[in-house]
């Protein structure tokens, strides 16, 4: 078999142009109609019985309802059929048309995964099971004296939403580890918090339709023998995790503010979520009683008819904004959530003790507990949760941002601040009665909070001037708009780094000078930085109890790296450190050595030279056959930077990354080896290997090696490929993509005149050189080999092998054999921080097996 041409190599092809994404996104929708009758069906027969029976427009007749809705008067009638024929109407119009995009939304996938007789049975079975479990629920509330059950004793409910929840909870046990648990997070938070807010009988109704789809999906996979247990998630997705639990929290008064006589038991306090205008009753109430009161709600009314009243969801709208700081590991974000639960808890604390001190007047000690005790279940539980997951939430934003950040909101509010005091004492006589300076200053906090603070503050002055009203009204909103801008900007482009200065320094460093082929890892997020006197030398550490791990070579000016070695000895010894260089080159050993430390091999290097390489001969047949067989499929290389990648590729390769991890059952190994984090550098770029339907089948990344301010070689950092097939069958991973990916970078880095490719080192894996070993050496590669069925280096080193590389062994450096046990810990630390005691018996028992 001959070699391919450069040309005939698909490196990098044109991404596909706007017109041809737009018909391929058009065609989606269209192919998953044709692909599911089941959801077709569903729709087509609840639109097609609404008309008929006349429910289009708010649900079915009050005669007809009796007799199709499912609830304890209906059961109790003798209405047997009601839990099945509950499935076919809908309560309105919006009704209709949400059930059905979430059929749609659902169906086509669950039919694909589950086969369509499995989901019509999942579908009618969790209806069936969900309806008539959430209602006798509701009754046993009921006996037991559950003031919230009471109300939905004569509530009767329709809607195939049951079902449909059902079958959502199912699928998501079909799907990869990245998407099963944001499905099974999403299908139990949305229902829950429509139960504990909204409070109708269909919500508790929905929430036992999950649980029943739960165990289905649970109970399904464990007899095919997919049982997957639950696995421990990524930072990455760990914190998409707790930021939808956070955006639940926000979102469920703002659903309950949607429907008519919301009741949950959560929704006792829901106005300090989302404030409502006074009623036009309120107001002549208050008109007959109290002419200072009656000025009060006219005035918040008039602040309901302006702008102002987007202040009413300041509370949802604040949390959202913090959650997508949490999304992205943010400190800040975590700092302020924990201090708003603890505002809020302490707040409701304090209404708990006066609503105690009314307590007969409210129907007792024990309702008054009843009914505060339930709204702060809520922020306790977040608050929990939030300290639970308080180590994922670890980056902090550069210090010119944080001055930046402060100085744009304390500027603002310093500004809203004087405007309200000051013009509102120049205009004093607008407010009733005429404001003193004394009375501005004690209304200042109740212009920065939501209207139904209002009456839990010190009392205002109440505008009624157009000068005076226009201040009640913009003040707070546009100290607040400015405010979430500029955080969710922040959020939404963080930079960030333990030591950004630093960081930023050694970056510019190593960019002029260079490294090694691993010095790339020094920019990673984690690092100290260490700089000799002059400047021209730089080592990337992190301190891990008294040891100073070091991240790869000193990096900088050639001349100054050895020096590096003996002048950061000193600098830990100053401070009761013991340092170790790891995984550094023969270069930093040999200087290490002068100074009479030991060294020991951990890795081995494997680097491409680039300017000579051509895929000929029999040594090369392996690549020659993958590069061909991708050609013969369709599957083309792609060059990306993670900012630029498309939405649906990103998600991809977040998916194919969390399946990686959940197949393992361990968490992703850090230090030297990259994850998702480490891929949205500018200056990493990922070659992407996919086919004709855009599925991505596998992806590298490459980490730049500079010289004289430019890159002159690249080193492969991230790797992964799909591991499974959908579940249609259809998109086969396709075998040798990495073979692929890598000779097609090697090709396209050769003819941008890069000098060499490094394959990075393989840890605890190295090539045989002869000689005899010594007793630590053989007591690494005998840990080697026991770590080979949990992490796989030594296949690794192999499977290198096959790109004919020149073996370069990587050492770890140290002075003082006595601290081996130490820098052992270290190690073991730096690379999983995130080992659990249950991953840790996981590994025992895999590495004992």
């Amino acid at each position: 078999m001959s070699a391919p041409t450069e040309s005939e190599v698909p490196l990098a092809p044109a991404p596909p142009g706007r017109a041809q994404r737009m018909l391929r996104a058009a065609a989606l929708p269209v192919r998953a109609l044709r692909e599911t009758p089941l959801a077709v069906a569903l729709v087509l027969a609840l639109w097609l019985v609404g008309a008929l029976t006349g429910s289009l427009g708010h649900g079915p007749p009050a005669r007809l309802l009796a007799h199709v809705g499912v609830g304890i008067p209906s059961l109790a009638a003798g209405y047997w059929w009601t839990p099945a024929s509950s499935l076919l109407w809908c309560t309105g119009i919006a009704s209709y048309l949400g059930t059905s995009a979430f059929a749609l939304l659902v169906g086509p996938l669950a039919v694909r995964r589950m086969g369509i007789a499995r989901s019509a049975a999942v579908l009618v079975g969790g209806q069936l099971a969900g309806t008539l479990i959430g209602t006798g629920l509701v009754r046993l509330g009921i006996a037991a004296g559950e003031t919230w059950t009471e109300g939905l004793r004569d509530q009767v409910a329709v809607g195939p939403s049951v079902g449909l929840c059902a079958l959502a909870a199912a699928l998501a046990f079909r799907l990869t580890a990245l998407w099963r648990r944001r499905l099974q997070l999403v299908v139990v938070l949305v229902p829950l918090v429509m139960m504990v807010y909204i409070g109708h009988l269909q919500s508790v109704q929905r929430m036992a339709g999950v649980l029943a789809g739960l165990a289905v999906g649970a109970l399904a996979a464990r007899r095919s023998g997919a049982w997957l247990r639950p696995r421990r998630a990524t930072n990455a997705e760990a914190r998409v995790l707790v930021a939808l639990c956070v955006v639940g929290s926000a979102v469920g008064p703002l659903m309950a503010s949607l429907y008519s006589a919301a009741d949950g038991p959560f929704n006792t306090f829901g106005d300090l979520y989302f404030s409502r205008p006074p009623s036009a009753e309120d107001i002549a109430y208050a008109c007959s009683v109290s002419i200072p009161e009656c000025a009060h709600l006219k005035a918040q009314a008039h602040f309901f008819d302006s702008p102002g009243q987007l202040m009413a969801a300041l509370i949802p709208v604040l949390l959202v904004v913090l959650a997508e700081g949490l999304r992205r590991g943010l400190r800040l974000a975590w700092c302020s959530l924990v201090l708003v639960q603890l505002l809020w808890i302490g707040l409701l604390s304090w209404l708990l003790s006066e609503l105690l001190g009314q307590a007969g007047e409210l129907g007792g000690t024990q309702v008054v507990w009843q009914v505060v005790g339930e709204a702060l279940l809520l922020p306790v539980l977040l608050l929990l949760l939030l300290l639970a997951a308080r180590k994922r939430f670890g980056l902090r934003l550069r210090r010119p941002d944080v001055r930046r950040l402060a100085a744009v909101i304390g500027g603002t509010l310093l500004a809203a601040c004087t405007a309200y005091v000051g013009i509102g004492w120049l205009v004093r006589d607008q407010y009733q009665p005429d404001a003193t300076l004394t009375g501005l200053l004690k209304g200042l906090p109740a212009q920065f909070l939501p209207p139904a603070y209002s009456d839990l503050l010190p009392a205002a002055p109440v505008p009624v001037g157009g000068t005076t009203q226009a201040l009640d009204s913009y003040c707070g909103l546009l100290f607040w708009a400015v405010t979430l801008a500029v955080l969710l900007v922040a959020f939404r482009r963080p930079s960030v780094h333990q030591d950004a200065a630093a960081a930023q320094r050694a970056r510019q460093l190593l960019t002029r000078s260079g490294g090694s082929t691993l010095s790339f890892l020094s920019t990673w997020d984690g690092n100290h930085y260490w700089f000799d006197e002059h400047g021209e030398a730089a080592v990337a550490y992190r301190v891990i109890a008294t040891v100073a791990l070091t991240t790869g070579d000193p990096f900088g000016e050639p001349a100054a790296r050895e020096r590096a070695v003996a002048g950061f000895g000193r600098y830990c010894d100053a401070r009761g450190w013991t340092p170790c260089f790891y995984s550094v080159s023969g270069q930093t050993e040999q200087a290490a050595g002068a100074l009479g430390w030991r060294s020991l091999q951990v890795a081995e290097d494997t680097v491409v030279p680039l300017p000579e390489l051509a895929f000929t001969g029999k040594k090369w047949q392996d690549i020659r056959t993958a590069l061909n067989k991708a050609g013969k499929q369709g599957i083309t290389a792609e060059w990306w930077s993670w900012q630029d990648a498309p939405l649906g590729l990103r998600d991809q390769i977040r998916s194919i990354s969390e399946e990686w991890v959940a197949d393992k059952g361990l968490p992703e190994m850090g230090f030297t080896l990259g994850g998702l984090d480490e891929l949205t550098d500018p200056a990493v770029r990922l070659l992407v290997a996919v086919d004709p339907d855009r599925t991505v089948h596998g992806l590298t990344s490459w980490m730049p090696v500079y010289r004289d301010g430019a890159p002159v070689g690249w080193t492969l950092d991230f790797m992964r490929r799909r591991a499974e097939a959908r579940g249609d069958g259809a998109h086969q991973p396709f075998r040798g993509v990495m073979e692929f990916l890598i000779a097609s970078a090697a090709l396209g880095f050769k003819e941008e005149g890069a000098e060499f490719l490094s394959l990075s080192g393989a840890p605890l894996a190295r090539a045989d050189r002869g000689g005899e070993p010594t007793a630590l050496q053989r007591m690494l590669d005998w840990i080697g080999r026991s770590l080979e069925p949990v992490y796989g280096f030594r296949s690794l080193l192999a499977f290198k092998a096959k790109f004919q590389p020149e073996y370069r062994p990587m050492y770890m450096v140290y002075p003082d054999p006595a601290a081996l046990p130490a820098i052992t810990r270290a190690i073991g630390k730096a690379y999983l921080p995130h080992l659990t005691p249950g991953q840790g018996v996981r590994l025992m028992r895999r590495l004992s097996s």
